[in-house]
C-alpha cells in the first residue's frame, strides 16, 4: 500500500483527500504540525507528497526544497495560486507537477497514479539515482544538488541542467544554442542576455563551494567546464 503525505494547512480539504485517496487504498499522512514537516515526512516513509504553496511558516517551495535534499519521490503541488510563475517557481525547486484548486478529485487521483507509476511502476526505468562525476565534483540531476570537497549546494531546475550539459561534455565546448534548446523548449522567447544571467549564478555556487573558475567561456562558442583549472 503507497503512503501519500498530504501538507495542506487547510485542514477540511486535507480531511477530504484523505478520505478520497482511502477509497482507494492509499495510505495517508496529513501534517500537523508545520515546525517538523520534514521530520514527519521521514518518518512516514511517503511515496508521493501533495503540497500546497501557502502554509504556516515556511510556503510550499521551502518543503519542496527540503524534501528534495532526501528523496526523489513525486511531489506534486496543489494550489490556489494559478500564476505561470508560481508554476515555474514549483517545478524549478524540485516538484513534478502542478494542481490548481479547485480540482477535481478524479484529476488528482489521476496524477498521483501515474507519477506513482513512473516512480515505481511499469514506466519506471531503474531505482538507483542518476549521478555525475567530473573530478571531485558530483551532480545529483534529479535532487538538483551538486557537491564538492564534501560541501553541498541546491541549484535550480534551469542550473541542474546546465551543469549537467557542461559535466556530459567535459573539457568539451557546449554551444549557447545547445543551451539553450535544453533549459527551454521555445528559445524564440528567450531574451539573450537570460542564458548569461544563469551561467553566473551557476560560477556564483561553484565559487561558493570552493570549486574555483571551472565554467570558462569560450568566445563566439559557448561554454566549457575545465575542471583541471578547479581549486585542490
Amino acid at each position: 500500500m503507497e503512503t501519500i503525505f498530504i501538507i495542506e494547512d487547510d485542514a477540511k480539504l486535507a480531511g477530504l483527500l484523505s478520505a478520497y485517496l482511502s477509497k482507494y487504498e492509499y495510505h495517508t499522512v496529513i501534517v500537523d504540525d508545520f515546525n517538523n514537516v520534514l521530520e514527519a515526512f521521514k518518518e512516514s516513509a511517503a511515496d508521493l507528497v501533495l503540497l500546497d504553496v501557502n502554509l504556516p511558516k515556511y510556503d510550499g517551495f521551502y518543503w519542496c526544497r527540503q524534501i528534495r535534499q532526501s528523496s526523489l519521490c513525486p511531489i506534486l503541488f496543489i494550489s490556489a495560486r494559478d500564476s505561470g510563475m508560481d508554476q515555474v517557481r514549483a517545478l524549478e525547486n524540485g516538484g513534478d507537477d502542478y494542481i490548481t484548486k479547485p480540482f477535481h478529485y478524479e484529476v488528482v487521483m489521476a496524477k498521483i497514479r501515474s507519477h506513482l507509476r513512473r516512480a515505481y511502476g511499469s514506466y519506471s526505468q531503474t531505482q538507483e539515482e542518476r549521478k555525475l562525476h567530473s573530478g571531485a565534483l558530483t551532480l545529483f540531476p534529479e535532487r538538483y544538488m551538486i557537491q564538492y570537497a564534501g560541501e553541498s549546494m541546491e541549484l535550480t531546475q534551469k542550473e541542474a541542467i546546465l551543469m549537467e550539459a557542461l559535466m556530459l561534455k567535459e573539457e568539451r565546448v557546449v554551444t549557447r544554442e545547445k543551451l539553450l534548446d535544453l533549459m527551454w523548449e521555445d528559445q524564440h522567447f528567450i531574451d539573450d542576455n537570460t542564458l548569461n544571467v544563469y551561467i553566473t549564478r551557476v560560477r556564483k555556487k561553484l565559487k561558493d563551494l570552493g570549486v574555483g573558475d571551472v565554467v570558462e567561456t569560450v568566445r563566439g562558442a559557448g561554454y566549457r567546464l575545465s575542471v583541471s583549472s578547479a581549486a585542490p
